[in-house]
């Protein structure tokens, strides 16, 4: 069982699939912004650029990207996540792949990383994890990675994965930064708000 498996059970339940589908399905029905993420990258890219969206959950970010016209593979290492993709979307392209040896064997314009997937990593596996989604991107190809910074930004008892120890792993990857803001939505970084979207180029 993976890190976010044993934190998704013990804070959800063992429906913990179904449940983060319907908690945003619930939430775009009453008129909330679910899509941020897409948002921020297609402030980046115009379709039909290619994106890839590593640690994709239930894939409300990659269906809201083909939605607007874009390429994309979702790839998450939950199974029954995808399976909540899958149900949603079956004409787009899901794969179940740990992000620690990921290799699509494509090149995209960017990777988006989003839902705290990179605290949710496996212990030890951050150095593994940069360099293969590093290895996804085309020459200028965009990384954009969003993750809390605090226990309240987390869920159940995440540990808290440092921003430097982030920056020295993508550093160590070939990727160099570009932007970093507190929000999807481009809101200024600050350090205190407990949030962070980097975002960095190869």
């Amino acid at each position: 069982m993976t890190r976010w498996q044993q934190i998704a059970r013990e804070t959800v339940g063992p429906d913990y699939a179904q449940r983060y589908a319907e908690r945003f399905r619930a939430m775009a029905a009453r008129g909330d912004d679910v899509h941020g993420e897409a948002a921020f990258v297609a402030g980046l890219v115009d379709p039909p650029a290619r994106v890839l969206d590593a640690g994709c959950g239930t894939g409300r970010v990659a269906i809201r990207l083909a939605e607007l016209g874009y390429d994309v593979l979702g790839v998450d290492v939950d199974a029954a996540m995808l399976a909540m993709a899958r149900d949603e979307a079956p004409e787009l392209d899901w794969r179940v792949g740990d992000l620690a040896v990921l290799d699509t064997g494509q090149r995209f314009d960017v990777v988006v990383v989003a839902g705290n997937t990179i605290p949710l990593l496996e212990p030890g596996s951050l150095e593994s994890a940069a360099a293969h989604l590093a290895a996804q991107l085309d020459e200028g190809g965009l990384l954009a990675c969003g993750f809390g910074l605090d226990a309240a930004h987390l869920p159940g008892d995440c540990p808290v994965t440092p921003l430097a120890d982030v920056d020295r792993a993508f550093a160590a990857a070939g990727l160099a930064p570009v932007d970093r803001f507190s929000t999807w939505d481009r809101a200024p970084y600050d350090e205190t708000a407990g949030y962070v979207v980097t975002l960095h180029s190869r």
